[in-house]
């Protein structure tokens, strides 16, 4: 596989977007209405502080944003028709007038799509268009790209199923996978667009849609996805690979969230429900997953529900400890929980820094979508505050 792209590029262009302030500091403040905040905290928070009587009456209704993020979420199929797309990355290419064969044999796929799709992938079908299809896949857990939602626009070609379907990638200009690359190229020997062997090809008689979409979150959507550049694989399980393979890991980690936050910007046609509802749900794991990771611990390693149970010589050091939390035994680590190594243990020294940027960039929108993030608010309301003098 050729690598004519830039790893190192930035990607979308952030400068376009515009945060509005007002309406993120009045949905902290609705959300902090009724929590008990350290003394102090107040006063040096501007929407915290108290509104003046007179200005109480004038007072608009709290948002109900979040209660209608949760409806239209819980409301999304995972596989559904739309009359058509206008944002689709095949939108101008053209069949022509379909055949019956042809027809036949799509709606076949749509149904097979709409009976097997397994867990965490959803599709949206055109009416107007049935040539065109839209995906979205979460991120496996155990994986770099966990809770992270990446989506695929398909062409379906006139000599379906003779010839595979055309499949492009939302990259925001992020290659997040060797399989993947920032253009939106996706390299896959089931799609003809990289080499491969017996069943690993395109069969007319067997491929389906179906298939194309489970190799995608099954092959590339992997925990190790270092080893999918060709002939890395014979580095697997050698120092120098796994080595590798973790700073990978790292790299791509970061990618997946300025990919989250390229979607909560700017989320595909049609699947805007999804992505307010997924990271309204998921935002709070997303964001115990990145204090997680910046106290030192493997991608992909499992988060402990309450992140005072790990192992205090690696913390971080700036949610503080209970005053009870001395004298108590340290709490034995859950199984499956990958041994933290100390941050410096890490190859790039950017890691953390950067981590550190879209966590707050991350806490920001999904607090606006109505994730669960008073926690991190808090926590970080206590780190900024002053110094006792």
């Amino acid at each position: 596989m050729e690598d004519d792209c830039d790893d190192d590029g930035d990607g979308y262009d952030e400068d376009d977007y515009e945060f509005d302030e007002a309406d993120f500091n009045q949905h902290l403040a609705d959300k902090f209405d009724d929590l008990d905040l350290p003394p102090g905290v107040e006063a040096t928070v501007p929407w915290l502080q108290k509104i003046a009587p007179k200005e109480e009456a004038k007072e608009p209704p709290k948002s109900n944003t979040a209660d209608e993020n949760e409806n239209k979420y819980t409301q999304f199929k995972q596989f559904d028709t739309v009359q058509n797309f206008s944002d689709h990355y095949y939108a101008k290419n053209s069949n022509g007038e379909p055949t019956r064969a042809w027809s036949k044999r799509v709606q076949h796929d749509w149904k097979l799509l709409e009976k097997d799709l397994p867990a965490y992938i959803y599709v949206r079908v055109a009416e107007d268009r049935m040539d065109l299809l839209r995906a979205a896949i979460i991120g496996p857990k155990g994986t770099p790209y966990h809770d992270g939602l990446f989506f695929f626009d398909v062409h379906i070609p006139s000599n379906y199923p003779s010839g595979p379907p055309a499949v492009y990638y939302h990259s925001g200009g992020l290659r997040i996978n060797p399989n993947l690359y920032d253009n939106g190229k996706v390299c896959l020997s089931l799609l003809g667009t990289w080499s491969g062997r017996g069943c690993e090809k395109w069969n007319p008689a067997q491929s389906t849609m179906l298939q194309v979409l489970v190799s995608i979150q099954a092959l590339i959507l992997n925990d190790k996805p270092y080893y999918n550049e060709p002939g890395y694989e014979s580095y697997a399980n050698t120092p120098q690979g796994e080595r590798s393979s973790m700073d990978y890991n790292d790299k791509t980690f970061l990618y997946s969230c300025r990919t989250m936050l390229y979607s909560l910007r700017r989320p595909p046609e049609h699947f805007a429900d999804l992505v307010a509802g997924h990271f309204r749900v998921h935002g709070h794991i997303i964001l115990a997953a990145c204090k997680h990771y910046m106290a030192g611990n493997d991608i992909g390693s499992v988060v402990p529900e309450d992140e005072d149970e790990e192992d205090s010589e690696y913390k971080s050091g700036d949610a503080g400890a209970s005053s009870s939390s001395s004298t108590a035994p340290k709490p034995k680590p859950k199984p499956g929980l990958i041994k933290a190594i100390p941050p410096n243990g890490r190859s790039s020294g950017s890691f953390n820094p950067s981590l550190k940027v879209l966590y707050e960039d991350l806490l920001m929108e999904f607090n606006v979508k109505g994730a669960d993030t008073r926690k991190f608010i808090v926590e970080k309301l206590k780190k900024n505050q002053p110094a006792a003098t």
